[in-house]
C-alpha cells in the first residue's frame, strides 16, 4: 500500500471513529493534533527519535502534516508545540506514560 493509499486509508478511519484533534499553535500557524489515544506506538517512537515528519504524517490532520513540514520549525519551537499538545491532551510534557520501577530491590534466590 503506498503512502497517499494508507494516508487516505487513515483519514477516513478516523473520519468514521469522529476522531478529535488537539489545535496548537507552531510559530503562528495553528496545527491539529490527534489525541494521543488515537496515536500508534510508531508516532511516539518517531516523536522520541527526533524523526518529526515520520510523527506529523501520523499524528497530525492529513492537512496539516505537510504545513508541519513546510514551517521546517527549529528544535525549540517543536518542543513548544508539542509541550502545548501534551498540555492540551492532560499529559505532562517529558513524562513517559509507562510504568516506573520499584524502589525496593528484589534479592534473587
Amino acid at each position: 500500500m503506498s503512502e497517499n493509499t494508507a494516508a487516505q486509508a487513515q483519514a477516513q478511519e478516523n473520519e468514521a471513529m469522529g476522531t478529535a484533534y488537539i489545535v496548537a499553535a507552531l510559530g503562528e500557524q495553528e496545527l491539529r493534533v490527534k489525541e494521543m489515544g488515537q496515536w500508534r506506538p510508531s508516532y511516539l517512537r518517531a516523536l522520541r527519535e527526533g524523526d518529526f515528519d515520520t510523527w506529523a504524517a501520523g499524528a497530525l490532520h492529513e492537512e496539516d502534516a505537510p504545513l508541519f513540514v513546510d514551517l521546517d520549525a527549529t528544535f525549540d519551537e517543536i518542543a513548544a508545540f508539542t509541550a502545548e499538545v501534551m498540555t492540551k491532551a492532560g499529559e505532562e510534557p517529558g513524562k513517559s506514560g509507562g510504568s516506573s520501577k520499584s524502589s525496593k530491590r528484589t534479592r534473587k534466590r
